[in-house]
């Protein structure tokens, strides 16, 4: 096979014949040798002999001999050495460093490479040390695997994005605890694709499971020195591996290939169930951290290409993780969508979710462009057509908050919903209670709708938007009520950490309470919550444990916490039973109340999919829209065409309040008589008792205070 610079990485010949292409980008060294070996073996050593714009190559051919000892200086010229099947362990060395022109014998770093497949931990080749040991004392190289999964997933499912409830997830904390999972299955791939957690996800109705980063990952040094470790994963180690500490401890001893067919069968099973995979993945920086931190990959084979700098030759960090990756080489976009390829080709992946996305979209300049040329060649490539591309639409950096205004097709974290949510069932409760007006209704209308402030402008519909009132970072759908502040001490940085910025309220008692009415309080707010955010126009994402009243204790930042603190605790009480419950019935109707969800904003009035009214049941007013304290609103929902699917009312208030039921000459866009409502849902225990209930259109109907009650139209 003839020696290419492309493809990058290590990839067999077809043949079968054990020889392999080897080709990495590594700008900023002048001569690349490739160390490898077959386990158990000794390690061997070869020149990358091509080179083409930094790109360095050759063949490893089938040997004429394999040698038991390191090959010698001459057997180093000679087109003498093993072959690399599935198994064989490799990394980069340098002997001259750019600029260098003696080379160090003491100093030749193993470098992964940055397209590799697998890891593994070994002693370092000798003669070789290697800066890049981790906190374990082993050192990483990279490994070849096999893609040889036999996949089921012929018939994948592929819903609609107006259909589409997210469910975002840890692989090791949303089975750690589950005691219908055999113990050596709790934590992995494997125990994610048990049938107890299939049929539990499919019974809560939703359809794509976003899985917290399962790219091989680091921990950092300073989490290691005070006994933790990073356990959401943001901390990238390779861009196309999975992490083996999510494998079970058989697959992990069988090697990475065995891992990878974990993950890949975790994929089959869970699209066997009917759900979707999708992917938080961090293309935006890596484990190298800052400039004086030891290399691993990408700083060791060309750091001023790979990791963007000023002009002063300092690192520019708009991540806030000590390094950004440099979107303004094509180099690096080429890694990031070749990654994304992989996923979706090798591993059947649906969909990816963006960390900190806005760092991928900068140019050479660092100035952020929804036309960056990442983002156009993603909408070109026809293997990510009809891949979800979501996006965490801010970073750290100077115009980073980017919320709205990511390119048609994707779709974006909505962080100004999750706020006015939280302002309207939380902090404007606690005003009402302090004798405040609690403010107004029009934010929440807006949220609900579709967030058109934010989208409309930038041609994007309300399918653009993924809403959420939680997220893996920040407090729990439960410690939203129980906290005003956050309690991070676990962290050991003197709860210095995580935001203050909570938008929570505590129901008047900090923490656990014993008193079952500020429990059934803060339940009942939980519940408001979650049926704004499944009424809400967009995709909802839940996060796993919320409908189970998941708690951290008031940690809002338990990135480090890899125990009971950041796990989904499995022993459910009554109450958390029927917040369950509540979720799944929310969900039902969610399908059947936006089946026809409207795909963009209403222009035009034979458009309008929304009608919004008082408790009186007339129309909302601009008046009533802006005035402080008018917290009880009605609104149907309908499709275009003149289809009525639902009624939502919705009662802000300290206060019972008693709202008439909009009659159908007041439904503005709709040729629909409505005859009735049928309550389907109420948020109040007492009033749901009365579901299946009818009530005619212009009926009077006492709503409870701080409760939402769902109807469908017959």
């Amino acid at each position: 096979m003839q020696a290419r610079s492309y493809p990058l990485g290590v990839h067999p010949s077809p043949s079968g014949d054990g020889t392999a292409n080897v080709a990495v980008y590594a700008p900023g060294l002048t001569e690349v040798d490739l160390m490898f070996r077959r386990p158990g073996e000794s390690w061997q050593r070869l020149r990358l002999a091509g080179e083409n714009h930094g790109i360095h190559y050759a063949t490893v051919s089938r040997p004429r001999h394999v040698p038991e000892v390191e090959l010698t200086p001459d057997e180093l010229a000679r087109d003498v050495c093993p072959a690399m099947p599935e198994g064989t362990e490799y990394g980069f060395v340098s002997a001259r460093p750019e600029g260098s022109p003696v080379p160090d014998p003491a100093y030749e770093p193993v470098l992964l490479d940055p397209y590799g497949r697998g890891l593994t931990r070994v002693a370092p080749p000798r003669g070789v040390v290697n800066p890049g040991a981790d906190a374990y004392g082993g050192e990483y190289v990279s490994v070849v695997v096999a893609q040889d999964h036999e996949w089921r997933d012929h018939d994948r499912p592929r819903p609609a994005w107006r259909e589409t409830v997210i469910y975002e997830a840890h692989v090791k904390g949303l089975t750690m605890l589950h005691p219908g999972i055999p113990h050596e299955l709790r934590g992995t791939y494997a125990g994610l694709a048990h049938p107890v957690m299939l049929e539990y996800l499919r019974s809560l109705g939703i359809t794509a499971v976003e899985l917290l980063p399962v790219h091989a990952h680091l921990d950092e040094a300073h989490l290691t020195a005070n006994g933790l470790t990073n356990y959401w994963g943001y901390n990238t180690l390779a861009f196309f591996a999975p992490h083996a500490g999510y494998a079970t401890k058989a697959a992990q001893e069988a090697g990475p290939t065995a891992v990878l067919n974990e993950f890949k069968a975790a994929v089959d099973a869970l699209h066997g169930a009917g759900l979707q995979v999708f992917l938080d993945v961090v293309y935006n920086h890596t484990a190298e951290g800052g400039p004086t931190q030891r290399p691993y990959c990408w700083r060791g084979l060309g750091d001023r290409e790979y990791y963007r700098h000023d002009e002063h030759g300092n690192y520019v960090d708009v991540t806030g993780c000590g390094n950004s990756m440099d979107f303004g080489n094509p180099q690096v976009v080429r890694m990031a969508l070749d990654s994304l390829r992989y996923w979706v080709t090798q591993c059947h992946v649906d969909g990816f979710r963006f960390d900190l996305a806005p760092e991928l979209g900068r140019d050479e300049h660092h100035h952020f462009t929804r036309n960056h040329p990442f983002f156009v060649a993603i909408a070109a490539d026809p293997v990510l057509q009809g891949v979800r591309m979501i996006s965490e639409p801010w970073d750290v950096g100077a115009g980073g908050w980017q919320t709205g205004r990511f390119p048609t097709g994707w779709a974006d974290w909505n962080d100004h919903y999750r706020d006015t949510v939280r302002d309207f069932w939380l902090s404007g409760q606690r005003t009402l209670r302090r004798g405040g007006g609690g403010g107004t209704a029009g934010r929440l209308a807006g949220a609900i709708s579709g967030s058109a402030d934010l989208f409309a402008p930038h041609g994007r519909t309300t399918l653009a938007s993924v809403n959420f009132i939680t997220a893996h970072d920040g407090f729990t759908l439960y410690d939203l009520t129980a906290y005003d502040a956050k309690h991070n001490e676990a962290n050991r940085e003197n709860n210095a950490d995580g935001t203050n910025d909570n938008h929570s309220w505590n129901h008047d008692h900090e923490g656990f309470s014993p008193d079952v009415r500020v429990r059934a309080a803060r339940a009942a707010t939980a519940r408001n919550m979650m049926a704004t955010l499944l009424f809400s126009q967009g995709i909802p994402m839940i996060t796993a444990g919320d409908e189970l009243l998941r708690s951290q204790d008031g940690n809002n930042n338990a990135y480090c916490q890899d125990n009971r603190l950041s796990w989904v605790d499995w022993r459910l009480t009554p109450l958390d039973r029927s917040i369950l419950r509540t979720t799944q019935r929310l969900i039902r109707i969610r399908r059947a109340f936006l089946a026809s969800q409207p795909r963009d904003f209403p222009t035009r009035p034979r458009d309008v999919v929304l009608n919004w009214y008082a408790s009186s049941g007339e129309p909302m007013s601009d008046d009533l829209w802006q005035t402080d304290g008018v917290r009880a609103l009605q609104v149907v929902i309908g499709a275009r065409g003149g289809d009525l699917a639902g009624l939502f009312v919705l009662n802000g208030t300290a206060s019972p309040v008693a709202v008439v039921l909009p009659r159908f000459e007041n439904l503005a866009g709709s040729d629909v008589e409505v005859a009735s409502y049928r309550l389907v849902l109420a948020t109040d225990p007492q009033l749901d008792e009365l579901t299946g209930n009818r009530w005619r259109a212009g009926e009077e109907l006492t709503v409870p205070a701080q409760s939402i009650a769902m109807f469908a139209i017959a």
